[in-house]
């Protein structure tokens, strides 16, 4: 049985306040996925902070309207499952992941803020590393100076006792 009027008007206000809140919307095609696996995939995205809703078209394009995601109206054809995440990497991830696992979820499209794209594009996000490994790449990148600067700094006291340790072993040798 299908939704009434007040329900649609709910669901829609649902997802129209997760689209305000996301960074991504990826759009894959289910066809054909067993529950047990849906399950399973609803799982993991939940683990990633992935919102993971089955809606119908229609009601989809009407919580998008008039937000930075409009543009992905035109790619809402067919069965599909709407991944929504306020990282714009995590709901690539996970879909692209559990895809490559099960040949029967297939990604169509996926949309950041003014910006389609279409499969190709959604895998070569899912690829990129996520905001925190990027953080973490960086800090890495300007700890390095210092900590070679700090490693610098002590090795001049450090090869002065070596030096001292070597001048009184030569001389305990000679005499």
């Amino acid at each position: 049985m299908g939704l009434n009027r007040s329900e649609k008007a709910v669901v829609i206000g649902e997802v129209s306040a997760q689209v305000a809140q996301s960074q991504a919307i990826i759009l894959a095609e289910y066809r054909g996925l067993g529950v047990g696996a849906l399950t399973e995939l609803r799982k993991q995205a939940r683990a990633q902070g992935v919102y993971l809703r089955v809606l119908k078209n229609t009601l989809a394009r009407r919580a998008v309207v008039g937000t930075s995601f409009e543009g992905l109206a035109e790619k809402m054809v067919g069965p599909l499952m709407y991944g929504m995440s306020s990282d714009p990497v995590s709901a690539a991830k996970v879909l692209s992941a559990f895809a490559k696992g099960n040949d029967k979820l297939v990604l169509k499209a996926g949309a950041m803020p003014n910006y389609v794209m279409d499969e190709q594009g959604v895998k070569a996000l899912a690829n990129m590393p996520s905001r925190e490994e990027l953080l973490a790449t960086l800090l890495g990148t300007l700890q390095a100076p210092v900590t070679k600067f700090a490693r610098t700094l002590n090795e001049v006291p450090g090869k002065f006792v070596r030096t001292l340790a070597a001048l009184e072993e030569k001389r305990k040798a000679e005499a």
